[in-house]
Order: structure tokens, then sequence, then C-alpha cells
């Protein structure tokens, strides 16, 4: 995606127009009074290493085949979701309204409040702790990030955090392959 179409990234209704959207079942409000002020980056690959396909989509939505790959077993019966994912070509899909409570985050805490997704948004990145990611997703994860500044406004810079930063015993995204000098240095 250029830079001129960057800018034309809108959200009405708490949906970014230009995702495609994936309603999935995995979510809820947020508390009363509570709105998005915390940005937290993710990766997801399913199969692990495997990209492209139906899996990731499937899996937010309830609807994996836990028998179309052994590693699908194990994740069997989570219910998980991100507000959006990035794709290695840089498309765009949307599970939840960002108004509403994406389960990605788990057990959480930042700046000592804890259970980040109930004031959080959770992007996805497809892709693995050590695989580079591509120029197209950090595009589109610029070119989102500016708009989701530009709408929920305390949502700042030093409140974009990596899953690793509000879970650390428990997770390791987006891995040290994740260029945070090259994202946040346009921020």
């Amino acid at each position: 995606m250029n830079n001129q179409s960057d800018l034309r990234l809108r959200i009405i209704n708490h949906k970014l127009v230009q995702a495609r959207w994936v309603p999935s079942p995995n979510y809820n409000q947020r508390p009363m009074n509570q709105s998005p002020s915390l940005l937290v980056i993710h990766n997801i690959s399913l199969p692990p290493r495997e990209y492209g396909g139906p899996y990731i989509e499937q899996f937010f939505s309830n609807q994996l085949d836990t028998h179309a790959h052994p590693y699908f077993q194990e994740i069997e019966g989570l219910e998980v979701s991100a507000h959006l994912l990035i794709r290695r070509d840089g498309e765009l899909i949307q599970f939840v309204a960002f108004d509403q409570r994406a389960w990605h985050a788990g057990v959480s805490q930042f700046e000592g409040c804890e259970n980040c997704n109930d004031f959080s948004i959770g992007i996805e990145l497809e892709g693995t702790d050590n695989d580079e990611y591509t120029d197209q997703q950090y595009e589109q994860l610029k070119a989102v990030t500016h708009c989701l500044m530009m709408e929920y406004t305390h949502i700042l810079p030093d409140r974009i955090v990596g899953h690793q930063d509000i879970a650390p015993l428990r997770k390791t995204d987006p891995g040290p392959a994740f260029d945070w000098l090259r994202y946040k240095g346009e921020l």
C-alpha cells in the first residue's frame, strides 16, 4: 500500500473501512466508561510458521477443524480473537469492532492496570517471533496505528506495546524479529 492510500484509512462505527470484516464470537463489552487507550501488537501463524490459508480466520471464528493439522488439537476449545489481523501481503481483516473487548491479551498488566483486554486494541501480525515481518505489514501497521491514534486519542506512542510487555512470563510476541524502531520511528 502506498503512502497516498494510507491516508485514506478510515474508521466508521468502530470498524476499519478498508478491512475485510470476519466477525468473531469471541468478544464482549468493555467495562462501562472504558475506551481504547492501549495498542497491543501480537503475532500468529497457523499452523506454526506456515502462512496463508484460512486457519487464522477459522480459529478466531471458532470454526477451526482440529483434524486439519496435529497442532490444532493443542488449541482446541480456545476462544480467542483480536481486533485486527495484518496478513503477510498487507491484507487487513477485522474480527471485533474497536469499541468491543476482544480476547487477545489474556492475563495481562500495563502500568499497574490488569486485564488489558478491557482497555486495549489487539493487532495480530501474521508471523512468528523469529521470522522477518514484511514491508507490507510494517506499512499497514503504521497506517492503521495513525488511524487508531486519530480516532482513539488516548492511544499515544508510549501506550503501544508488544504482548510480551503486558504478559512477560507467558508471551514472547511479536518477538525479536519485530523492528520496533522501524515501526515507532514514524509515529
